[in-house]
């Protein structure tokens, strides 16, 4: 059944988003609690590796498996996830995510060696890529008043933006005050939760896409996103120049670009480049991507600054971050209600992230002994400011104007671009901040006092190159946006969007 040319499925699509729209709000508290286990889950259990690795005994070189293996599973599954969604039904979708992510999540927590350990992030990745998809695309087609969607949004984002602070917080506190393994064993209080709010309040949707599924365009898109991931992995710990990392880069581009090419001519495509093709869409995914890069540099490196530098506990560092989250959650609901719908996004992400870009070149000014409010916290207070109007519309805008059919694979391919995103930005600006500490300590003696100012540079120089990719971040999305009002946007029918891209 070709959702083109038989629009039952649409029908019942839009009386299920009715039943959902009377309990619109408490959906959405749902879908945040699941968001937020899921963007929890890509800092929380950074916190606890040192521990974990003393308790299991497991060496330096495996240390990074334990986050390498969720990263490649739910970056590589993302596209399959969105579209298992569209065939399955959304409601059906989630709850398998939210179950299986739990259990993954107890195994975990249950650990007795490494092996365990990391086969137990491999599944939490996979039932993630099954649930981040199905989280968006019912956010997407619950919330349709322009107004409520943006508050919606904004709070979404926000969720999203802040969740690997809140991720340092809860890990820093769980892992000083109870055990690693609880870093994990929180999961299932959050997906009890969720998994009753989705079976009181949501509705059993029916499948919005009965098409017979693009085998051929699944396994050469998780083919190619899982080299592209496990080659940053790979660069993250060897080199850039190694044979291995270039070899699966190389392959991991050709896949994609087969990809590509094989899904404008295909019948059933797996992505329909329409998804993506259209301006506005598109270039808040490209927005997404180059966001993600600069957050995760950003988180990263400044914990390593705190917690290394200035002596900050996890737990205070944790708490170092909440200012900023607190002022992106608020600022997001200004830009997504009041902003976007004035100005649009082609005025309002590349503002954003031209903010972001300030902010995080001054932090590369920081020294030995820079004092957390006179300097930390500005910087932390404008990135709040930045990523809440250039990160959190991202999401609204990277879903609109998607048919039904089309939701669960743009919301997967809009969380792909965030995941592919976090992982370069960890590789490119670790493997960056390793060549600048050992650039300086050329030529120097490696006396304690040496090695913290070369630190000290890795940190500033990450920031300088964090600044950099905001900023081109900021000249891409510019260049791609669309012109026009949210309001304008939203009113092009499928007819419009279709012959813009046959004029393109």
């Amino acid at each position: 059944m070709n959702p083109h040319t038989d629009a039952q499925p649409d029908l019942v699509e839009t009386a299920v988003q009715k039943a959902n729209h009377a309990r619109r709000w408490w959906i959405l508290a749902v879908l945040g609690i699941a968001q937020l286990m899921v963007i929890l889950d890509i800092t929380i259990v950074n916190i606890a590796l040192p521990t974990a690795q003393h308790d299991l005994g497991f060496s330096n070189a495996d240390r990074q498996w334990i986050v390498t293996a969720y990263a490649l599973a739910f970056g590589s599954l993302l596209l399959l996830g969105g579209r298992i969604g569209d065939i399955f039904g959304r409601k059906r979708t989630l709850i398998v995510g939210l179950v299986g992510f739990a259990g993954a999540s107890a195994i975990g927590g249950a650990s007795v060696n490494f092996t365990m350990l990391v086969i137990a992030r491999t599944i939490q990745g996979s039932f993630g890529a099954l649930l981040a998809p199905s989280v968006l695309a019912l956010l997407a087609s619950t919330f349709t008043d322009p107004r409520e969607r943006g508050k919606a949004f904004a709070i979404y984002g926000g969720i999203a933006g802040g969740g690997g602070a809140i991720g340092l917080l809860l890990g820093g506190i769980l892992t000083s005050y109870a055990s690693w393994r609880w870093t994990l064993f929180i999961n299932l209080a959050f997906a009890a939760i969720a998994l009753t709010g989705a079976l009181l309040w949501l509705k059993n949707d029916k499948a919005a896409d009965h098409d017979p599924l693009d085998v051929p365009g699944v396994l050469l898109v998780s083919g190619g996103l899982f080299c592209i991931v496990f080659g940053l992995s790979h660069a993250e710990t060897t080199a850039w120049s190694s044979p291995y990392t270039i070899g699966l880069l190389i392959l991991g581009v050709a896949l994609l670009a087969i990809f590509a090419w094989l899904e404008t001519r295909v019948e059933f495509p797996l992505l329909p480049l329409r998804v993506v093709q259209n301006r506005t869409r598109g270039g808040s995914m490209l927005a997404m991507l180059f966001s993600t890069v600069g957050l995760f540099g950003m988180f990263l490196f400044l914990t390593y600054y705190l917690q290394g530098t200035l002596g900050f506990s996890p737990v205070d560092t944790g708490f170092a971050f909440l200012p900023m989250v607190a002022l992106m959650v608020g600022m997001a609901q200004v830009s997504i209600r009041v902003l976007l719908p004035r100005f649009g996004p082609k005025t309002i992400l590349p503002i954003g992230m031209c903010i972001n870009a300030v902010a995080i070149y001054l932090l590369h000014f920081v020294g030995l002994h820079s004092s957390y409010t006179g300097h930390i916290l500005p910087c932390l207070l404008l990135l709040g400011l930045g990523f809440g109007t250039g990160f959190a519309p991202a999401f609204s805008t990277g879903t609109l104007g998607l048919q039904p059919h089309d939701v669960g694979v743009g919301s997967a391919t809009l969380n792909t671009s965030q995941q592919v995103g976090g992982s370069i930005g960890t590789a490119l600006l670790n493997t960056v901040a390793a060549g600048a500490a050992a650039s300086y300590l050329l030529g120097r003696a490696a006396t304690k006092a040496n090695l913290k100012v070369a630190l000290l540079h890795s940190y500033t120089t990450v920031f300088e190159l964090s600044s950099l990719v905001f900023l081109a971040g900021a000249v891409v999305a510019g260049f791609v946006l669309q012109r026009g009002t949210i309001g304008t946007l939203t009113s092009l029918g499928q007819d419009d969007i279709d012959q813009q891209l046959a004029s393109t």
